[in-house]
């Protein structure tokens, strides 16, 4: 497993503890709202529905969910959120994505650019990093739920590309527009998606080490940690050992 899978699965779990002091539920919720402008019918709109299972798997009351689509939708007031990538690198050139849903583009241009600066990275012009990446369906899946050879045949029957493993989950890769019917398919089999998005996953991964290593994480955290910041996709590979010291 690379130290980039690995930086996956201490996400997850920092993921956990954020959730207990509200920062997953307000990124969700700014998820759905953006969501619901395409339709409030989560079975007619994929992105919604996605939103509303991870809603769910972080326990977010449906009364939450219910405002946060018809923020979305236009039925109540409040839904003025402008969704925006900022491109840039890392320490030792790593390149890095960061999506966000802001309702003030001007105040988080700045703040973004300064999380940049004040760790060691440079915000780039658009493209300057975009063409690094693929955009993919990535869903995983508890490692205790199924073996590799069970996974593998039913994700790759329903247009799955890969399966990876993350330590303690499954990663599924897909192309987007297999992204619904691998999730289906999967709760099908009874195996629930520990997490589903269209994520932007590197093409090629670049070796950190040392100093590098660790100006990298301080970045990657401290975007995490911006109010406005959705995700961070990054290209950084650090050694599983390294990481773990790190962290």
């Amino acid at each position: 497993m690379s130290g980039h899978s690995k930086w996956a699965t201490i996400k997850h779990k920092k993921a956990a503890l954020d959730a207990k002091r509200g920062k997953t539920f307000t990124r969700i919720i700014k998820e759905i709202t953006i969501a619901a402008r395409n339709g409030g019918d989560p079975d007619a709109n994929p992105r919604l529905r996605t939103a509303i299972l991870a809603a769910k798997a972080v326990s977010m009351p449906n009364d939450n969910i219910k405002k946060a689509v018809m923020r979305g939708t236009g039925e109540i007031e409040g839904g003025q959120i402008e969704e925006v990538m900022f491109e840039g690198y890392g320490p030792g050139g790593a390149a890095v994505l960061v999506n966000v849903a802001t309702d003030n583009r001007n105040r988080t241009v700045s703040e973004i650019r300064h999380v940049f600066s004040k760790n060691g990275g440079n915000m780039g012009e658009q493209g300057s990093v975009a063409w690094m990446f693929e955009r993919k369906s990535q869903i995983f899946v508890p490692g205790e739920t199924a073996s590799e050879d069970q996974l593998m045949a039913i994700a790759l029957d329903a247009g799955a590309d890969d399966i990876r493993s993350d330590g303690d989950r499954w990663e599924v890769l897909s192309p987007p527009e297999a992204h619904e019917t691998v999730l289906k398919a999967l709760e099908a089999n009874h195996l629930p998606a520990e997490d589903a998005s269209i994520a932007f996953v590197p093409k090629n991964l670049i070796r950190l080490e040392g100093k590098n290593a660790n100006g990298m994480l301080k970045l990657n955290e401290a975007l995490e940690d911006h109010e406005d910041v959705q995700n961070v996709y990054s290209n950084f590979d650090i050694d599983e050992k390294e990481l773990e010291a790190l962290a």
